[in-house]
Formats: C-alpha cells, sequence, structure tokens
C-alpha cells in the first residue's frame, strides 16, 4: 500500500521551466542533469517496490525534521518485523571505496552516500522514539543504474547493486507481513510530520521581464507550442497536440510556481503566453477553473476549490 506517493521535486520544475525560457549557465546546466538522473532513480525504484504485494506500507519522498535538523528520505517500507529505509542513487560509472573516502574513478571524491545514510538513519531513529515508537530500523543504498559498478566494497556495507535488486525484492515479498493499527498509526504520523519546502534547493535568480514567453511542450522536449487551429496547439519541434484549455491551464501554474508573489490575472496570464490565444478565450478558461477574488485590492483568479 503507498501511503505518500512521490511528485517531482519544486527545484527540478523551476529548472525545467527555466530551462525553456533562458540559457542556464554550466553549473544550472550540471544541476539540472544531477536532479533528473536523481528523480529517474527514484521512480524506477518505486517500480521494483510496487512489486511487493505483502501488507507493508510505502512512503516516498520524505523530508523531516528532528531537533531542528531537516534530513531526507527516499523511500520508507514499514513492514511488520521492521523498518526499511532506502537510499536511492541513480550513479554511473565506476566508483570505488578508499575507507570511508567515496571516489570516481579518476580519483575525484564525492560525498558519501553512506555517511549520509547513517545520519538519516540516527535521526530517523531518534525521531521514532520522540513520538513514541521503537520499530527495529533496516536501511539500504539502493543503486539502480546497469551501468554503475563500485570497486573495493568490503563485506558488511548494506549496498543493493542492480543486479541485485530483483533478488532483494523477492525476498522482501517472500516475508510475511500483517500490520496492525500501530503500524498505520505510525504511518500516517510520518506522513503528517513530512515538510513541504525543503530547505536544500538551490534557486537561480530570475526575472518576468528576462525569461522567453509562450507555451511550452507538456512532454518536456523544451520547445514551444503554436497554434494549428483555434482550439488546438502543436509542438513546433515533436509535433505533440494538445487543447488550448489543457495547455494554458499547464501554464498557468507554471507562472504560479515561478513567480508565486504575483496575481494570476488576464494581462499576466496573456503577456506569459505570448499572446498565443485570444484575451477572450483566455479570459473563458480562467474563469471555468479559477475563481476570482474580488476583495483583493486588485481582482485576480485564484485555485478553485473544485479543482
Amino acid at each position: 500500500m503507498i501511503m505518500k506517493t512521490r511528485s517531482m521535486p519544486v527545484e527540478l520544475e523551476i529548472l525545467r521551466s527555466l530551462s525553456g525560457r533562458k540559457k542556464l549557465d554550466e553549473k544550472l546546466e550540471n544541476q539540472l542533469s544531477s536532479l533528473e538522473k536523481g528523480f529517474k532513480g527514484e521512480l524506477l525504484f518505486d517500480q521494483w517496490l510496487e512489486n511487493i504485494n505483502s501488507d507493508c506500507v510505502i512512503l516516498n519522498d520524505l523530508l523531516l525534521e528532528q531537533k531542528n535538523t531537516q534530513f531526507q528520505i527516499d523511500s520508507l517500507l514499514v513492514t511488520q518485523s521492521q523498518i526499511y529505509l532506502f537510499e536511492v542513487k541513480n550513479f554511473e560509472g565506476d566508483y570505488y571505496l578508499d575507507g570511508d573516502r567515496w571516489c570516481t574513478s579518476s580519483g575525484i571524491e564525492i560525498k558519501s552516500p553512506q555517511l549520509q545514510l547513517t545520519r538519516s538513519e540516527a535521526l530517523f531513529r531518534q525521531l521514532l522514539h520522540s513520538i513514541g515508537f521503537n520499530n527495529p530500523i533496516q536501511t539500504y543504498l539502493i543503486f539502480v543504474n546497469p551501468e554503475f559498478y563500485l570497486y573495493q566494497t568490503p563485506l558488511g556495507i548494506p549496498i543493493i547493486f542492480p543486479t541485485q535488486i530483483n533478488r532483494f525484492i523477492i525476498n522482501l515479498y517472500s516475508k510475511s507481513s500483517k500490520l496492525s493499527a500501530s503500524h498505520h498509526k505510525l504511518a500516517q504520523k510520518l506522513v503528517s510530520l513530512h515538510k513541504q519546502e525543503s530547505p536544500y534547493m538551490r534557486i537561480p535568480n530570475y526575472s518576468f521581464e528576462e525569461l522567453k514567453k509562450g507555451i511550452l511542450c507538456g512532454y518536456g522536449c523544451g520547445e514551444f507550442m503554436v497554434n494549428q487551429t483555434q482550439n488546438l496547439l502543436v509542438c513546433k519541434k515533436c509535433g505533440s497536440q494538445e487543447k488550448n484549455e489543457s495547455a494554458i491551464i499547464r501554464t498557468v501554474e507554471e507562472f504560479k510556481l515561478l513567480f508565486p508573489d504575483q496575481n494570476v490575472t488576464t494581462k499576466n496570464i496573456f503577456e506569459w503566453s505570448n499572446e498565443i490565444i485570444t484575451k477572450k478565450t483566455l479570459q473563458r478558461i480562467l474563469s471555468k477553473h479559477y475563481k476570482t477574488n474580488e476583495r483583493a485590492r486588485a481582482s485576480h483568479y485564484v485555485k478553485s476549490e473544485k479543482q
């Protein structure tokens, strides 16, 4: 049972949007690539976990806090006997261990995933005790990329390599598990403690004026859409089609993501979408999917409770 699903990190959403509307420097390109790869790896492991059909609860992408220290858990599996804490990595290429140091094949030291997992485990154990639970915890580093290899790995390190994932999941699947009300209470408590805003986000500075205007392709190819018919848009690059209405709603949500302090008005969205549809059509779509905040100093649209 999946109690908390995984959503795209806000940092990744913002950088994806910015990459289609301005030229990112090399540092931001690398940041975007790293986030894309990490998210792809987590989604891949999610598919493996979904194959577990025993009585358990899956919590994905938790951001928790213990004594003013925040920590993130990629995936958490609550079973009858214990809690499994997974740190998922989508590393590619050759790495090696030199004592506690993790290095690339060229000798460049990287941040130790093992120390990261140890820190998360310690904080999570403290958090469990603080809310009245003492379930046993088992932690694993999960490497999902088949092009990854780690040399000089000593026995005893809780690592699951790509070729071992299937056997690992089968082993979890084979273990009998019957959750009690206490297990579900714990899972619900952890979800309630999840924090929405991460302090680790690295968002660059940008302005409305500097970003290219238009409606980006909804399939992520990075190109802008153009009118094909009165009610249909088409991507200039991949040829995908989308109705005006859904494209405008998607673009409004992108505007809100990038500019949370600006109001959603017909004028703003008309300019943001590069005047691709008429103001009359735009106003009709906004009125249908958003409600008007008439009490504000300047009338604007807010998300309808029906949506």
